[in-house]
């Protein structure tokens, strides 16, 4: 197994500093609502914090693009200078160049089949009072609306006794997803909006199976309020727009189809330049 360096907060700061830089360096523009539903911040003395003051929480962002995780990071550094952990897949954290980071950030890895220890280890951390973020779609959803999700994020919140936060991005996709690889041109000046929902709160003998299906209702909920107030007029047939708003996005039914194809053949598919 290759070295793997130790989490570092100094090398976790670095990376959303360079998330910041190029942020600014494309004008991107990050429209977010809900910013009263989030932790309230500790003291601003410019130190970023793996753990705040009082519980921890998981965040539970909708996964359409690539950068999602991005945008969620950079709202709750500008919010309280606090880290979030992300449950990163193993073959990610396999990668010679992103393995490092991945390791270094303290993020937790979930492994190919077993993944018992990555979630004894999430729960842990969100005892301690860390920030733990989840896709519960677990991939990038092709129709740009939510997914079905995973029970995980309801089971780890249940068990650890902390809230969810539900995170809704919308116009990251815009920027890199599956079938469209990153462009300069569409990055430049591009608006991405964000929605915090209020917290939700588990009990440990929560019907698992009902919450994530109510908070599969309340993001892409969010998904409604960001896509109302967008400062951009998709053209008819837009690549990024649902289907069921006129966009050229596969269908849920479609959607079901493609992962379906994806799983029977054991795919893993990254972004193609458009």
């Amino acid at each position: 197994m290759p070295w793997r360096p130790p989490p570092n907060d100094r090398f976790y700061r670095l990376i959303v500093r360079t998330g910041l830089a190029l942020r600014r360096m494309f004008g991107i523009r990050v429209i977010s609502t809900g910013l009263e539903n989030l932790p309230a911040p500790g003291p601003r003395d410019g130190i970023s914090r793996a753990v705040l003051p009082g519980t921890g929480a998981v965040f539970a962002i909708t996964h359409f693009g690539y950068l999602d995780f991005a945008v969620a990071e950079l709202l709750l550094w500008k919010h309280a200078r606090a880290q979030l952990r992300f449950l990163i897949h193993q073959g990610a954290a396999d990668h010679w160049f992103a393995g490092p980071a991945i390791s270094a950030s303290g993020h937790v890895v979930v492994g190919y089949a077993d993944r018992s220890e990555a979630y004894g280890e999430a729960v842990a951390k969100l005892r301690a009072g860390e920030y733990l973020a989840v896709f519960p779609e677990a991939g990038v959803s092709r129709s740009f609306t939510v997914r079905e999700c995973r029970t995980g994020a309801v089971r780890m919140a249940a068990e650890a006794g902390v809230p969810i936060f539900p995170v809704s991005v919308w116009g990251a996709h815009r920027l890199m997803t599956r079938g469209h690889g990153f462009s300069p041109r569409r990055a430049r000046g591009a608006p991405v909006r964000i929605h915090v929902g209020a917290p939700l709160a588990y009990t440990p003998d929560v019907d698992v199976e009902t919450a994530t299906g109510s908070l599969r209702r309340v993001l892409q909920d969010g998904i409604g309020k960001c896509i109302v107030d967008f400062p951009l007029s998709p053209a008819a047939g837009a690549w990024w727009m649902p289907a069921h708003l006129g966009g050229g996005a596969p269908t849920d039914a479609e959607r079901q189809a493609l992962d379906a194809d994806d799983a029977a053949r054991g795919r893993r598919r990254g972004p193609r330049r458009s």
